[in-house]
């Protein structure tokens, strides 16, 4: 019991120094040097205890992009929606957890060692920013540009297009689709969020597992 005791507080050691150096230390090191843009496209990072999001401004052209969502039944074209919502996790948690008091130990599991990956797309209206849950940044066009191909990329795809996930919805404005990548421990929602925020030319922490860190790392460091 003593050996075990110790090898459980050795590890937790070891977590907290490589979320506190994944945290401090930024990526890329180095600021990249750019003229400021001549327009910019405000995104935001949504937030909860364990998870990200990330909250794309729509235009015309956007609803062009992602076309698909219309046409699965979320109402991306719809005149009152102001942000379609994307985020990337373990496919066994996002789909049988949506409340916490629908956590079961088997997605858990997953979640801590090999699962597949959705994607969620959800929408919303004008989001208000003064809240600590919310983090907004101003981006150029070409990294916007960028942005949205790093999120279509993300998408797995059949011979018809994304593959949407059926009957798997929190609400009748949502909805899941196949990804690509697995989700573990190491690799998970929030470190994809931070790689989509390095697309878009900003600075994160080296690693992000949770979203605290990345949310810290993105204070400091943009």
């Amino acid at each position: 019991m003593k050996r075990l005791g110790r090898f459980l507080g050795l590890l937790l050691i070891v977590v907290a120094l490589a979320v506190t150096t994944g945290t401090l230390v930024p990526r890329p090191l180095w600021p990249a040097a750019a003229a400021t843009p001549a327009a910019t496209r405000h995104i935001l990072v949504l937030s909860n205890p364990i998870h990200t999001d990330i909250a794309i401004p729509v235009d015309d052209a956007v609803r062009r992009r992602f076309r698909f969502l219309a046409d699965a039944g979320i109402p991306a074209d719809n005149p009152e929606v102001r942000y379609i919502v994307f985020g990337w996790g373990g496919r066994a948690f996002y789909l049988e957890t949506p409340t916490w008091s629908d956590l079961k130990a088997v997605p858990v599991m997953k979640a801590l060692t090999l699962d597949a990956s959705v994607m969620h797309v959800d929408v919303a209206g004008d989001i208000i920013e003064s809240r600590a849950d919310i983090a907004g940044f101003d981006i150029g066009e070409d990294r916007f540009a960028a942005l949205l191909d790093f999120i279509d990329a993300s998408f797995q795809r059949g011979p018809k297009g994304p593959i949407l996930v059926q009957d798997a919805a929190y609400s009748s404005f949502d909805g899941f689709y196949e990804a690509n990548g697995h989700f573990n421990a190491l690799v998970g929602c929030n470190t994809w969020t931070a790689a989509a925020l390095r697309t878009a030319g900003l600075r994160t922490g080296w690693w992000n597992p949770l979203p605290a860190s990345l949310g810290l790392s993105m204070r400091l460091y943009n």
